[in-house]
């Protein structure tokens, strides 16, 4: 069984993709992975156009398989200055816990993909195999750009309204992530995150488009995986489930949390504007702010991520940006081949006849 675009272009040798995951991924886990028979998974939204062009030679210095790479088309933020002086004023008394200041100003720690044309000619220079979509649909000349230079384009939803909005904007496949998946889920509007569970957005997607469907939230096994494809999917995304890899670039408590014990997940926008899933910590426990106090996506993350480091600069995970779904507590500390190998092992044997 393969991974296979709805025009019968092979991506993988199994139905299985590792997550892009920005801040995690790395090219030794997205070569190792495609390496080892799934499609391995790069994130570049949140780097510039030389470091995506850096990184992306380090991933074809490991392998000749295809590799999806991944960018945000999110709407640039709307800023509004008094809400993020408000909002790092908020904040203020954590950062204090740590003998630390918050920012003087926040910034906006990336572009999206709808106006960072840098990167949109590195991938058509560097003719790459796939490129993914998180949080929106690319401009139609740049689909145009990338389909003329040969790569398969992947959306990214989470209700099926985006799914239909994707599937006319020429998408070959799409990912759908439900609610129970870790980090940022591809809402297109973060002020209406629609919060459906996988089976029930698998479902209900399934009856308004044509194209392959990769199904992910929560999903850590083979077991898992056969699930979703008797359901309909013709694959499967884990995320969490590769953070448990050495090849990762997760930290060692952030591993550890995810392979032992049943950790509590949930989402927020505190962190970064977004909603998002991860394990539940002082974000979620020691804030008591409206939703509505949050500066716009990505710029709350310019407070998010300084406050995680300032945290942890003290030696404490209190402020650990911790994305993890569902499946929690059942990651597996293998190397990316074996994991793919065990994976392949559990889906054989989860379709196999009784």
């Amino acid at each position: 069984m393969t991974l296979t675009t709805r025009a019968g272009r092979v991506l993988a040798d199994l139905p299985i993709v590792q997550a892009p995951m920005a801040g995690v991924s790395t090219p030794v886990l997205a070569a190792a992975v495609s390496e080892a028979g799934a499609l391995g998974s790069l994130a570049l939204g949140a780097v510039t156009p030389a470091r995506a062009d850096a990184l992306i030679a380090a991933v074809r210095e490991c392998t000749d398989r295809p590799v999806n790479y991944n960018v945000f088309a999110h709407a640039p933020p709307v800023r509004r200055s008094a809400q993020e002086r408000a909002w790092l004023e908020a904040l203020r008394p954590q950062f204090a816990r740590y003998a630390a200041e918050p920012p003087a100003a926040l910034d906006s720690p990336y572009a999206s993909f709808l106006e960072n044309d840098g990167l949109l000619d590195v991938l058509v220079a560097r003719r790459v195999e796939v490129v993914s979509f998180h949080f929106g649909a690319p401009r139609p000349d740049q689909v145009e750009r990338l389909e003329a230079a040969g790569a398969v384009l992947v959306g990214c939803a989470t209700r099926p309204e985006e799914a239909v909005r994707l599937e006319a904007a020429g998408m070959d496949l799409l990912v759908l992530q439900g609610a129970e998946a870790g980090g940022h889920r591809g809402c297109f509007d973060p002020e209406d995150d629609p919060c459906m569970p996988l089976e029930a957005l698998l479902r209900a997607t399934r009856e308004r488009v044509e194209l392959p469907l990769i199904a992910a939230g929560g999903l850590m096994s083979g077991a898992d995986i056969a699930g979703v494809l008797a359901a309909g999917a013709a694959g499967a995304q884990l995320g969490t489930a590769f953070v448990c890899c050495p090849e990762s670039s997760a930290s060692t408590r952030h591993r550890a949390v995810l392979v032992d014990g049943t950790p509590e997940t949930a989402m927020t926008r505190r962190i970064s504007g977004r909603p998002a899933r991860g394990i539940v910590n002082g974000w979620f426990e020691d804030l008591e702010v409206p939703e509505s106090a949050i500066p716009a996506y990505p710029v709350a993350y310019d407070a998010g991520k300084a406050l995680a480091a300032a945290s942890a600069a003290a030696g404490s995970g209190r402020f650990d940006v911790a994305w993890a779904g569902t499946g929690a507590g059942r990651g597996r500390a293998l190397p990316a081949t074996e994991l793919v190998a065990t994976l392949a092992a559990e889906l054989r044997s989860a379709q196999s006849p009784a």
